[in-house]
Order: C-alpha cells, then structure tokens, then sequence
C-alpha cells in the first residue's frame, strides 16, 4: 500500500470541494421543505438522498448493494477481502423541518475519503465501506437506529409493528416499500456480522455549541450516551371546576409541572458532581379536547428522554426517576403512566481509534476538542455488538434538528482530512 503525507491527504481532500459542495445542494434539494428539510425515513426525502449518493458512488466505481433493512452499502474493494472491513457512516434522514448536515455530512465524508485515497493512488488491503443508514432519527417512528440494528439483527421486539407519526402506516409497510424485507428482520436476520467488522466510524456535525465556544473546527468523540425513553407517557388526575380548593385538587398539569423542575433539579445536581447527563421533555401538553380556561386539568402527556455516558449512571437515573415519580403521585393524588420504556446502550469510544485520532489531528495541524457526544448516534448500536467505534465532530454554529445547521465546508473538508488520514493509516492491514 502506497505510504503518503497528512499534506498530501489534506491536498487531496481539499481538492473534492466543489463536487462535495454540489452533493450538498442535492442532497438540501432532495428535502426541501420550508423551513429547512424534511428527508422523512422510509419516504421519498429519504429515497431521494439515498438514490444521490449512489449516484456518486457508481461514479467512483464504487460495489453498491443493500439489505432487509434497506441501508445502502457502497465499497472501494480491499486486495484481501477476507479480512473484516472498515465501515465509515451515517444517516441519510433528518427530522422534520430540520437541517441538511446531521447526518448526511457523515455520509458525503465517507464518499469525499473514498475519492481522496483514490487520488493518493491508495489501494487499501481491506474492504472500505461507506454505509448510507436508514432511519436513524428517531422521531418518526419513535424507535431507536431502526437501520443500524436492522443490519446487526438487534431490531426490538415489537419494532416492525410501530407507525410513523405523520402517516399512521407500520415501520415493515414502509420498509418493503422501499425495497427492504421485513419479514428477514422479523426473524432477527443480519447483514452484518460484528466478527467482520474492523472498526465503524463516523463523522457528524456537533450538536452543542463546544466546537464554536473554543473556536476548533473539529472534536475527538470519548463516547456516545445511553439513554431510557418514555415516548407516549400520561399523568391521570381528575377534571374539576376552576374554584375547587387546592386541598381537592388532582391537577394533572401542575404535577407534570413539578415533575419538569424535579428533573431540571436532578440535571443540575449531577452538574454539580461534574456527571455529565441530559434529561429532556420533548412533549409536554394537556388534552386539547378536555382543557379549558375553567376546568383544573385531569390529564397531562408527555415524553421523557434520559440520557448518561456510563450504564451505571444510567441506571442510577433510572431509580432516581421512578422514585422522583412516586413522589408526586403520593402527593398529588395523581397517577402517572409511563407507557412503553425504550432503551438503548452507552457507546464508549473505543479507545485506541480515539488515540489514533487524536494522533490524526496533530499531523494534519488541525486544531481539535475531545468531548463527548450530546446526541446517540448509530455507532452505539455497533458498539452494544462489540464493534469497535469513532467518532468526528464537525464545528457547526446553530446546533442541530432545525434549519439554520450552519457547518462550513472548510470545517467539513478539515474533519473529512482526519478520517481520511486515518483510514490511510489503517487500511493497510
């Protein structure tokens, strides 16, 4: 295998900029849906961005191929395609109205890599894979890394039979419309097997403002958090006229309100003991066909995400929930029913990858943050199998899962320069 500079990787890389910058138009085309894109999973935005890329791909002479889960592989052959390959990756979905880089960046950086080693006549002994992941956003179907443990064969129990919030039609209808074979995952089948994989890795634009806070264009990811989720959870109290004496009230709106601050309570307690943490109520409402200016609430929805870096911490959160729950209820004379709990696992970093990087970032001369990441991602799922995992943070103003997603294309081409040097570094046996 040919033996190149981080120069010559990075002069590389810089030189896929204007076709990188088009696919990038594309790709927002593909999904546009003022404001921002709407590249819906198992749908037409989705389909759309997952037809661009390959298109890019056959032009890179690229092997193209799916699964029953309908992911997109798209490989540079290794000379020893017995060994276990490098998969580089992302998702090709994005939220509803949201922005056109989290994820799709991971998936144009693993093309952009691609075409640079070709231009660094690199030919790698190893099969390098680039993977264009279904559904990872999880409020469409209100499930966790359909595509990602749909390739592992870890789907959940009960995934395939859930709907999609906007069209009320089941994940396995909109998998075989896609080309996808539900009934295969029904019976736990997978594409992937962990034992043939050598390392995952992804590049993702920052969901939180640390890149922009300390002026680096790129972050070194130390792991990727847990989380237990209460999609469709409810408070039951009891409906009353609005005059009725504190002491007889069971205002289901007030305890949900106590509820939030209990948990904003826990957040700051685990700041204090420096555990890093999130808990986030994405729904938080009374019942529009009961509420009213004149009557106490008797019931109150809403969702909970938790999220820890550690299992230990994660389980701990579990407990300090139930018991924070326990309280109001006995309190308020109110009910909570929490519904289904969903659940997905801490993905560490695996540690050499994450020196290997760190050791990238300093060849290339490319300033960078170690930090961990503030959202799940698809490489949790490979790490819950034991495939080892690392991640890329972009610097990105604006956050994420709206449309003002402002990542740069040097910043990108900057992150996109430390994959490819690693991969350069790392295919060779």
């Amino acid at each position: 295998m040919v033996t190149v500079t981080a120069n010559e990787i990075k002069a590389a890389v810089q030189a896929q900029r204007d076709w990188v910058s088009g696919l990038f138009d594309k790709l927002r085309a593909d999904g546009l849906d003022e404001p921002g894109v709407s590249r819906d999973p198992y749908g037409a935005g989705e389909q759309r961005a997952h037809a661009s890329v390959t298109a890019i791909a056959r032009g890179l002479g690229l092997e193209i191929s799916g699964d029953a889960a309908a992911n997109l592989y798209m490989t540079l052959p290794g000379t020893d395609r017995s060994l276990p390959r490098v998969i580089v990756g992302s998702h090709l979905d994005s939220v509803p109205h949201g922005g056109n880089f989290d994820g799709a960046a991971g998936v144009v950086a693993g093309l952009a890599a691609i075409a640079a080693l070709r231009q660094c006549s690199i030919v790698p002994a190893r099969d390098l894979t680039v993977m264009g992941i279904r559904a990872e956003e999880s409020i469409w179907f209100q499930v966790s890394y359909i595509g990602s443990r749909g390739a592992l064969g870890i789907l959940p129990d009960g995934a395939l039979d859930v709907r999609r919030i906007d069209t009320g039609r089941t994940l396995a209808e909109h998998i075989g419309e896609c080309g996808g074979d539900p009934a295969a995952l029904a019976a736990g089948q997978r594409h992937l097997d962990p034992a043939g994989i050598a390392a995952y890795l992804e590049l993702h634009i920052e969901q939180a403002p640390s890149l922009v806070e300390a002026g680096k264009p790129v972050g070194i990811c130390t792991g990727i958090p847990g989380n237990f989720r209460y999609p469709n959870a409810r408070i039951a109290g009891a409906n009353d006229h609005v005059g009725l004496p504190r002491r007889f009230r069971r205002d289901a709106a007030v305890a949900g309100a106590e509820f939030s601050m209990a948990l904003d309570l826990l957040w700051a307690e685990y700041d204090e003991r420096g555990i890093p943490m999130a808990c986030t109520i994405g729904r938080f409402y009374t019942d529009p066909a009961q509420h009213g200016l004149t009557i106490v609430p008797g019931t109150f929805h809403f969702s909970l995400d938790v999220r820890a870096y550690e299992e230990a911490i994660l389980s701990e959160l579990d407990r300090r929930v139930d018991a924070i729950v326990a309280g109001i209820e006995q309190r308020r004379g109110v009910q909570f029913h929490l519904g289904t709990k969903a659940r997905a696992s801490v993905g560490p970093a695996d540690p050499a990858i994450k020196a290997q990087l760190e050791r990238s970032v300093a060849a290339l001369g490319i300033p960078a943050l170690e930090l961990g990441s503030p959202a799940s991602h698809d490489g949790a799922a490979f790490a819950a199998c034991g495939v080892p995992i690392g991640m890329i943070f972009v610097k990105n103003t604006n956050g994420s899962h709206n449309p003002f997603e402002a990542m740069t294309i040097n910043d990108f081409l900057d992150g996109t320069s430390v994959l490819s040097f690693w991969l350069s570094e790392h295919l060779k046996s």
